[in-house]
């Protein structure tokens, strides 16, 4: 135990500034998708950039992958969230998903993790043989799958992010980022809070449409 410690006293030490910039804006585009505040994409989009340039050069290219689709996506989902109809009202709700939206997350996060595994150990064979194809994958595909649901804003996309900040808390202290590591048992925490109020915004929701419709 104290050997754990003080390893991570000592990688917390050696935290680089753009780490420690990574950390905090990913933690403040979290607390701002939990607040349902389109804040979450343009301050995410300094986190993910930098997480590419650090996940390369810690040789995880499944979470460098999933960062630069992060960037994409944050891009698509600030779209989405900004979107106001002809009365200047947002458009785009949290609701709940459907049987054939399960379906449909399933399936994307089966191919997502099949393909990155496979690309994955070819790496590790080939040439980098510090990846770590099982967790790296899993992550990853995970994390795609969370930030696909989080533009479309459904509630299940924080059970992927629980998913994912359970893999990456020791994915990345076994690579040397402790402050990192810290960084996602964070955001598992803030995850498990978001996961109950977009639960009860969505409630929200939908008896305010179910009202709606019964006055029609």
């Amino acid at each position: 135990m104290y050997d754990f410690i003080e390893k991570f006293i000592s990688q917390v030490r050696e935290t680089s500034l753009l780490e420690f910039i990574a950390v905090v804006t990913g933690i403040a585009s979290v607390f701002f998708s939990k607040r349902e505040n389109i804040l979450v994409y343009p301050v995410g989009l300094i986190n993910t950039i930098i997480y590419v340039y650090i996940s390369i050069k810690g040789s995880l290219f499944g979470e460098a992958s999933v960062n630069f689709y992060y960037t994409v996506m944050s891009i698509y989902g600030w779209i989405l969230w900004a979107r106001k109809d002809q009365q200047h009202q947002i458009v785009l709700h949290i609701t709940k998903s459907s049987s054939k939206d399960w379906m449909r997350q399933l399936l994307f996060f089966a191919f997502f993790y099949i393909t990155i595994f496979f690309a994955l150990t070819w790496a590790k064979k080939a040439f980098y043989a510090n990846t770590i194809p099982v967790m790296d994958a899993f992550a990853s595909a995970t994390a795609f799958t969370g930030m696909w649901l989080m533009a479309k804003k459904k509630v299940e996309s924080w059970y992927w992010w629980i998913a994912t900040n359970i893999t990456s808390i020791p994915l990345y202290f076994i690579k040397g980022y402790a402050l990192t590591s810290v960084y996602y048992f964070i955001l598992l925490v803030i995850a498990f809070f978001g996961l109950i109020e977009w639960q009860q915004r969505a409630r929200v929701v939908r008896q305010s449409t179910k009202f709606e419709f019964e006055n029609q």
